[in-house]
């Protein structure tokens, strides 16, 4: 197949999902696909082909997945794109993505995973992977998918929204507090505050972010992640880092977080997270694949969030949950992109 595998961006997380897109685009050309990298952002000038056909004939590309620790600023971004113009397509992205079978999503954070992107391609008539643009842009948005979540009765954790210019509004929830943009992801602009102080200084780096933020009731537990691919819940993932939190450094960063999957918790523990894996899923409207985030405190499992396009970089979760029952990488691409063409529908 041809499959534009659409990566980069405008968005914080734009390093980490050129990493998960380079993967992405090796392991589908190891599988015999003509795939090819495409940066929503910077665009192809075409300037070494004669047609878009053409693009699907390049090599692959090189295989470094290396992330920076650096968070990617709105100027720097801005600053790639050197011909003045503005919008989140750059030159000949949806030329290339119309001549493909299929997309990619390997987008990651607001610009990729709020549903514009995916809004635009069903006006297209562009195939991809992940889930449709109401759904995607519900999840993204943290406190529309804590609305779904509690309508749904799935336990979370308590919270409220504060906007810029707004007074922090009283809680019912005491400190420490998780703070955190209202959409974005890989913990970029989140803090956890334990005093008054601390919090007025977090909002101001969280609203560089996101024009509202959420204020999160903290649960001290052990983390866990379930993806889920086509339906099927895979083994959740446990992860513990030797200082702090599961902080952006520590997700993209060989510097102490540890994996474990299956984890060591009761079997009914384990099974009543995959259960509640699917029913996130589900209220939020998610296809095709997606992965959930969880606290247990040892008594009650929280959900925190879900994710409408996973990670795929050397570091990410849903990858290792896949290795776990058999499926390697390049299988879980191909399986991906045959669960969503298997919908029958864009």
């Amino acid at each position: 197949m041809k499959i534009v595998v659409l990566a980069g961006g405008r968005s914080p997380e734009r390093n980490v999902s050129l990493s998960s897109g380079a993967k992405i685009t090796n392991a589908l050309r190891e599988k015999g696909h003509a795939a090819v990298l495409i940066d929503l952002f910077l665009g192809d000038t075409l300037s070494d082909v004669h047609t878009v056909a053409e693009v699907f004939q390049r090599p692959a590309p090189a295989a470094d997945y290396a992330i920076s620790e650096e968070i990617i600023t709105n100027d720097a971004i801005d600053a790639l794109r050197t011909d003045a113009t503005k919008g989140l397509f750059g030159p000949n992205v949806l030329e290339i993505c119309t001549a493909a079978d299929i997309v990619f999503l390997g987008l990651h954070g607001e610009a990729g995973e709020n549903g514009k992107v995916q809004a635009t391609f069903d006006l297209f008539g562009i195939c991809y992977t992940g889930s449709d643009f109401i759904s995607s842009g519900v999840t993204m948005n943290k406190r529309l998918a804590k609305q779904l979540l509690l309508q749904n009765k799935i336990t979370t954790a308590r919270y409220a929204t504060v906007k810029v210019g707004q007074a922090t509004p009283k809680l019912d929830f005491n400190f420490p507090i998780v703070v955190k943009p209202a959409q974005g992801g890989s913990s970029i602009g989140m803090e956890i505050v334990y005093d008054q102080e601390t919090l007025v200084a977090a909002l101001t780096t969280a609203w560089q972010f996101d024009n509202e933020v959420v204020l999160e009731e903290y649960i001290a537990g052990r983390e866990f992640s379930v993806g889920v691919l086509n339906g099927q819940a895979l083994p959740a993932i446990e992860i513990t880092v030797a200082d702090g939190w599961y902080d952006y450094e520590h997700k993209y960063q060989d510097n102490g977080a540890t994996y474990q999957t299956p984890p060591q918790i009761p079997a009914a523990v384990h099974q009543q997270m995959q259960a509640m894996a699917l029913q996130t899923m589900a209220a939020l409207g998610l296809t095709n694949y997606g992965r959930i985030d969880f606290l247990w405190d040892g008594t009650t499992i929280y959900v925190i969030e879900g994710n409408s396009l996973p990670g795929m970089t050397p570091h990410s979760l849903l990858p290792q949950e896949a290795a776990a029952v058999g499926i390697s990488y390049a299988d879980l691409c191909e399986q991906i992109i045959a669960g969503k063409l298997a919908q029958g529908k864009v």
